[in-house]
């Protein structure tokens, strides 16, 4: 409830009722979904093993960027020497072909850039679709037009075809994960803006946001202690659901050879080489689309519980590790 509203009831003698906390009441629904927390644990591990890449490869005694001519076979093209892509207790996944680099290392570190990009594209897009958002929803009506004819230009552009042109024209001595993820923000915020422009509209006739206009609070105040509160659920679940689709843009990017450039290692820039030798180094292949697939996965299950525990009221639309005991708990 609004500062706002609470001193006028403190005016009339009424006391407003002690407010349930939203973070507890989120926190217990999230725990009823039995997937959702599965998902959560998958994606704190993946976290976990990108943090950790330089002390993991460090136990292993390898590097991502290292090349080991001896362990490949250049006879046969360049296939690793041994059984299972040259597993061993030095290479624990194998080596790259042709390379001979640690496919451990770069499996890890790539963990690094795909989840780092993913996640600062996702903070540019969430910061510049609630900027134009809550602008075009609190302004006038021409500023409402204006912002909100620019953001269905933004939305109608093919973002793959934008972020292609837009990567073809920067010098390439720019740091490409930071260009990615700048690429991906700014062509991609149309659907953040339109989602808090929509809510916008509904909370600014709501009583409390009314009261703070009539005590002659600014825009900026309004929508700081008015509006962003209101905004939180709706933004949160869409944000969780971008970054599993920013991840993959950004291998579609790399593997399409404009992305991430070697020697960074990320599961895109694998994928790019990987694909002529699934039939005799099958794990160059499988290890990085195995891992993207489990990410994107599990962030997509994560985010449609983040969603159905802010909103209660909407039934998850992927129904797993859901039953009707726990539906009656609901």
């Amino acid at each position: 409830m609004s500062e706002a509203l609470l001193a006028s009831e403190a005016g009339t003698g009424v006391t407003a009722p002690a407010p349930t906390s939203g973070a507890r009441q989120f926190w217990r629904r999230l725990r009823t979904q039995r997937a959702a927390l599965v998902a959560a644990a998958v994606v704190a591990l993946l976290v976990l093993v990108a943090l950790a890449a330089p002390l993991l490869t460090a136990v292993e005694g390898q590097d991502p960027s290292t090349y080991h001519p001896d362990l490949i076979d250049s006879g046969r093209g360049g296939v690793p020497i041994g059984s299972f892509g040259g597993i061993s207790a030095e290479h624990w996944l194998g080596v790259e072909p042709q390379t001979g680099r640690d496919l451990f290392a770069r499996l890890v570190y790539g963990a690094r850039v795909s989840l780092g990009v993913a996640l600062a594209a996702t903070l540019v897009q969430v910061l510049l679709g609630v900027g134009v958002g809550i602008t075009a929803g609190l302004g006038n009506r021409w500023v409402d037009q204006v912002l909100s004819r620019a953001t269905d230009v933004i939305v109608a552009m093919p973002l793959m075809v934008l972020s292609l042109a837009l990567m073809a024209i920067v010098p390439s001595g720019f740091p490409r994960p930071v260009l990615v993820a700048l690429v991906i923000g700014l062509v991609a915020w149309g659907g953040t803006a339109k989602i808090v422009r929509a809510r916008t509209i509904t909370l600014r006739e709501l009583d409390h946001v009314a009261a703070a206009r009539l005590s002659g609070w600014s825009t900026w105040r309004i929508a700081r202690r008015e509006l962003l509160p209101g905004l939180a659920a709706p933004v949160i679940t869409y944000a969780a659901l971008l970054v599993p689709m920013n991840i993959t843009v950004e291998a579609a990017l790399s593997f399409l050879g404009v992305g991430v450039k070697p020697p960074t290692a990320s599961w895109g820039q694998m994928l790019t080489s990987a694909d002529i030798w699934y039939q005799a180094a099958p794990q160059y292949l499988l290890l990085p689309a195995g891992a993207l697939f489990v990410t994107v996965l599990a962030l997509t299950v994560l985010g449609d519980g983040v969603r159905t525990a802010l909103d209660p009221r909407a039934a998850s639309r992927l129904r797993i590790g859901t039953g009707k005991k726990r539906e009656g708990k609901a």
